[in-house]
C-alpha cells in the first residue's frame, strides 16, 4: 500500500459498488501537455493502473473493468498502436505475478483473435495463472467494442437457432446476456471516466443500462485512490431507482382506493 492509499477512505462493504468500470482517458493529452510523445503518456499510466487495481481490491470491490483499447483505436497512428500492443504484452508479463499474489483473477473481454500473438499469449497465461483466485476480478477490455460485442452475441444466438438448439421466441434479455463477453460478471454499478469527457465511447452499452456515471477532469496518468474514493462517495450519495420512483416520492404519494 502506498502513502496515497494509506490516507484513503474505507466504506461499508454493503454500500460499495460491486462492479466499477473505468474509461481510462487522457494519456495522450497528459503527454502533449508536457511536450512528450503520446506513447509516453500510456507508459506513465501504468502507475495509475496499479494503484486503481490495488485500491479497488483493498476496498473490497468485486469486479473492476479497465477500458484499455477499443475496436476503434486501431485507427490511431501505427507507431502508437504498435507501441501500445508492446506495452500491453510487457505489462501483463511483468505484473501478473504480483496480481496473483494479491488474489486477483484476470479475465479479458473483446475480440481476442485480432490482437497480436504475443498479447494473446500473455492474456492466456495471465488468465490461466489467476483462474482460481477469489479476490478482485480484473476485467481487461482490450480490442473491445460494445456494438461488436452485441453483434457477436446475436451471431451466437443465430447459430444456436440454426442448429435447432433454440427457438427464436426463446430469445430474451437473459439469453443475450449469457452470450456477451461479460457473461458471469455483474453489470457495472459505477462507471468512471477520466479527462472530463462525458460519453461512454462504445463501452458496456448493454451492461451499463442502470450504471451510475462519474466524470473527473483528472487525466488518467494522474488518477489514483483519492479519485476512486471521490467517485464512490458520489455513488453512495445517489439514489438508484432502476426505473422506479424515488423512495421519498413513493412514501409521500397519497393512498389510492378505499
Amino acid at each position: 500500500m502506498n502513502a496515497t492509499e494509506a490516507n484513503s477512505e474505507s466504506f461499508p462493504r454493503e454500500a460499495l459498488p460491486r462492479h466499477v468500470a473505468v474509461i481510462m482517458d487522457g494519456n495522450g493529452r497528459w503527454a502533449q501537455q508536457r511536450g512528450r510523445p503520446r506513447l509516453e503518456g500510456h507508459q506513465h499510466a501504468a502507475r495509475a493502473v496499479r494503484e486503481t487495481i490495488s485500491h479497488c481490491a483493498r476496498l473490497g470491490v468485486e469486479c473492476l473493468t479497465l477500458y484499455a483499447f477499443s475496436v476503434e483505436n486501431w485507427k490511431r497512428p501505427r507507431i502508437e498502436v504498435d507501441g501500445l500492443m508492446q506495452l500491453y504484452a510487457r505489462s501483463l508479463a511483468a505484473e501478473r505475478d504480483e496480481l496473483h499474489r494479491q488474489n486477483v483473477r484476470i479475465v479479458h473481454i473483446g475480440r481476442l483473435s485480432d490482437l497480436p500473438a504475443d498479447v494473446q499469449r500473455e492474456l492466456a497465461d495471465s488468465r490461466a495463472m489467476t483462474a482460481r483466485n477469489t479476490g478482485l476480478t480484473l476485467c481487461i477490455a482490450l480490442n473491445y467494442g460494445a456494438r461488436a460485442e452485441i453483434v457477436d452475441a446475436a451471431r451466437a444466438l443465430a447459430e444456436r437457432v440454426r442448429a435447432g438448439e433454440l427457438r427464436p421466441d426463446e430469445i430474451d434479455e437473459s439469453r443475450l446476456s449469457a452470450e456477451l463477453y461479460t457473461a458471469g460478471l455483474p453489470d457495472p454499478d459505477l462507471i468512471i471516466r477520466t479527462a472530463g469527457e462525458m460519453r461512454l465511447s462504445n463501452f458496456l452499452l448493454w451492461q451499463a443500462s442502470y450504471a451510475e456515471f462519474h466524470a473527473t477532469p483528472v487525466l488518467f496518468p494522474d488518477f489514483g485512490a483519492a479519485n476512486i474514493d471521490e467517485a464512490i462517495r458520489s455513488f453512495i450519495a445517489r439514489e438508484r431507482r432502476f426505473g422506479d420512483v424515488p423512495a421519498r416520492a413513493a412514501q409521500a404519494a397519497p393512498p389510492t382506493g378505499a
